[in-house]
């Protein structure tokens, strides 16, 4: 029997948070970054976001956004180690600092979003 791995699970990882990180973290950066401090949309009130992310639905949304983001720079980085830099021999240590370090990330982030 071939041995199975986890590969295609990753790669859906991959796509997914490149779907999101496309759609979602344009619009956030045009909000936050440019909109906001410019004047162009008023700020948020601490009580819009309080309600906000009270809602349960809110706050998965913000863990996955993070997650899959965090995981589609982990297989991307991976890769651009793996392909770009040719260090092979290192693929054990490169697998676990990238996927390692994309569910570190979102621990925090489901530990902060908890915590509000």
């Amino acid at each position: 029997m071939a041995k199975r791995t986890i590969e295609p699970l990753l790669w859906l990882a991959f796509s997914a948070g490149g779907v999101v990180s496309a759609l979602v973290l344009p619009a956030l950066v045009l909000f936050v970054a440019i909109a906001i401090p410019i004047g162009w949309v008023p700020a948020p009130t601490y009580d819009h976001m309080d309600a906000l992310l009270g809602n349960p639905l809110s706050r998965v949304v913000v863990v996955a956004v993070v997650a899959l983001s965090l995981f589609h720079w982990a297989h991307r980085f991976r890769y651009t180690l793996y392909d770009g830099l040719q260090i092979k021999h290192l693929n054990e240590l490169v697998n676990t600092f990238c996927y390692g370090g994309a569910i570190v990330g979102s621990l925090i982030a489901i530990y902060l979003v908890v915590r509000l």
